[in-house]
């Protein structure tokens, strides 16, 4: 039976970041994968190999802006590794059906601009509310980049730019209740406090929306920030698709003498005396864990299907009743569409420019066409009447994703896991079978056609997963590539739950990381990198305490005597 001091369930891009730094620490690691490639939701992939060989997709996450605040990439150098990131500018173009369009760049001066042409109200408020979020996104990070209950971590993140935001936001009691009556409202809300026109209003929902929630939804005001943060940090892609992340990451925990198994579903977690000691694999092999296993994998799945209830219930009498019972998740989904293409969208009756597919291309007509993207999954209906969607066309940043002069195209379209009135039927009881997958996927395609007309004769392929499908293919419950909702009552020191919200679990070596921990579900590495902190303080608590202390107070000196 083969020994490592830690065995990690799960090689997504979390897990693989969490075993990069506990390999630089100097312990042993293996990854288990179930698939047959490393990276979770994070993979690009040669889907139609037969039908559109060369075309290579990313199959779930696309677009990166976390990432970029935080240190993962330069803590662990992944650019030696190959890893190269192309930042997206334009960044988002939303056409409007009545020939009008929204053109954000980079520059937020340029954005107001494009704005200008439509109201100069909303263009000045759009700098002020980007100014604003911007703040709060710097004021934030620090937390972003550190267990939520460690406090020497967050202050020790925090220099003299992020505290003078910090103050800037809650500095008052005024502007701290104001702050918490922002977080407490919805998108929606705080779209129509700022703006007045559609054109803005639209697109900044669809984004807000992009946390798996209508833009109505209270206490998720704070999905309107993701606009901001495609002028900083940024929205960029690695040059060969998402999965180049995760090809620099499996090198780099390669070169520190890390194994990655794939094929390697696991069956339960061993324990003994209440101790995680190791797992077994659906062939029954057995590996050993000296230090500790760590789940890639959410808690529910964890607790509920891959630990015995015996050693659950000795270690916490009520946690499989409230992982069970108090994680929410609203039943929406995704349902991909990934075409082959032998030329590019061409939306004519905007005056088609090629930067207009250089970042996302939002099909929402108005906040309300983006509510009912939202709402119907809710309640198990297919918004495909008049579908909204998320469109990217990565090769038009990176023509190495295609055969010369050929493209891809990657849609999104928000769906149900359980399809109303459908239980029992189609692919695991949800409903979705394949000619109720195409269906609405030609819906799709149809009203992407009002916009861009050649779309149905450029396509050579098309790859359509319906949530079913996705869920099986990443594990995911009911397809929520979350792992858990996004909403405040599911964030920070709740989640997934407050006893499990520090990368602990009451079973002694058995830790936590992944979309479904603080800071929740994206492209960043940050849940990895903050539980590989909470485990290597818990082999070393005094000596890794002494160490973040001489930290915290290096920046705060760099901060302070830091000329530039």
């Amino acid at each position: 039976m083969q020994s490592y001091d830690v065995i990690m369930i799960g090689a997504g891009h979390n897990g693989l970041v969490c075993a990069a730094y506990l390999l630089k620490a100097g312990y042993s690691v293996l990854l288990l994968e179930k698939r047959p490639v490393p990276g979770g939701a994070a993979t690009t992939e040669e889907a139609m190999p037969d039908r559109a060989p060369g075309f290579k997709f990313n199959l779930c996450a696309i677009d990166h802006e976390f990432i970029h605040l935080g240190p993962v990439v330069e803590e662990l150098e992944l650019t030696k590794y190959g890893l190269e990131y192309l930042f997206c500018d334009p960044v988002v173009f939303c056409p409007h059906p009545d020939g009008k369009y929204f053109l954000a760049h980079r520059s937020v001066e340029k954005t107001c601009a494009e704005i200008a042409r439509y109201s100069d109200r909303d263009a000045k408020k759009y700098a002020e509310f980007t100014d604003m979020w911007g703040r709060t996104i710097n004021a934030m990070t620090p937390m972003f980049n550190a267990p939520p209950k460690s406090v020497i971590d967050i202050l020790g993140n925090y220099d003299l730019k992020k505290l003078k935001d910090f103050f800037s936001i809650v500095g008052s009691s005024n502007k701290a209740l104001d702050f918490v009556r922002t977080m407490l409202t919805s998108a929606e809300d705080i779209l129509n406090e700022w703006f007045d026109t559609e054109i803005v209003k639209a697109p900044l929902a669809r984004l807000a929306a992009e946390l798996s929630a209508p833009p109505s939804q209270k206490n998720l005001a704070i999905g309107v920030m993701m606009m901001s943060m495609r002028h900083h940090p940024g929205m960029a892609r690695p040059k060969g698709g998402t999965g180049a992340l995760v090809e620099a990451l499996v090198k780099r925990v390669k070169s520190l003498g890390g194994e990655i198994l794939t094929d390697q579903q696991v069956k339960q977690v061993l324990v003994d005396d209440g101790r995680a000691v190791g797992v077994r694999l659906d062939n029954g092999t057995e590996y050993r864990a000296t230090r500790g296993v760590i789940s890639n994998i959410d808690a529910k799945r964890l607790f509920l299907h891959l630990v015995d209830e015996n050693d659950v219930n000795q270690a916490d009498s009520e946690l499989r009743d409230r992982l069970d019972r108090r994680i929410v998740n609203n039943n929406e989904t995704i349902l991909k569409i990934d075409l082959a293409m032998s030329e590019p969208l061409k939306f004519e009756q905007y005056q088609h420019q090629d930067e207009f597919l250089i970042g996302s291309i939002l099909i929402a007509d108005s906040v309300k066409h983006v509510e009912i993207a939202h709402t119907d999954p809710a309640i198990g209906r297919i918004p495909d009447a008049d579908p909204s969607m998320y469109i990217v066309q990565p090769t038009m940043l990176d023509p190495t994703m295609a055969p010369e002069g050929k493209h891809t195209l990657w849609i999104e379209f928000f769906a149900p896991y359980q399809i109303e009135g459908a239980a029992g039927t189609g692919l695991n009881g949800t409903g979705w079978t394949d000619e109720i997958k195409n269906r609405v996927a030609d819906r799709v395609i149809d009203k992407l056609a009002d916009y861009a007309p050649n779309v149905k004769k450029a396509t050579i392929a098309r790859r359509v997963e319906s949530p079913a499908e996705l869920s099986d293919r990443l594990g995911a419950l009911k397809g929520n590539y979350y792992h858990i909702d996004m909403t405040l009552d599911q964030m920070i020191f709740f989640r997934p739950l407050p006893e499990l919200a520090n990368y602990k679990t009451p079973i002694e070596g058995l830790f936590l990381t992944g979309a479904g921990t603080h800071p929740g579900g994206s492209i960043s590495g940050m849940p990895g990198r903050n539980c590989a902190r909470v485990f290597l303080h818990h082999q070393a608590p005094i000596a890794q305490t002494l160490r973040d202390i001489g930290e915290s107070v290096k920046s705060a000196a760099s901060s302070i005597f830091w000329k530039g």
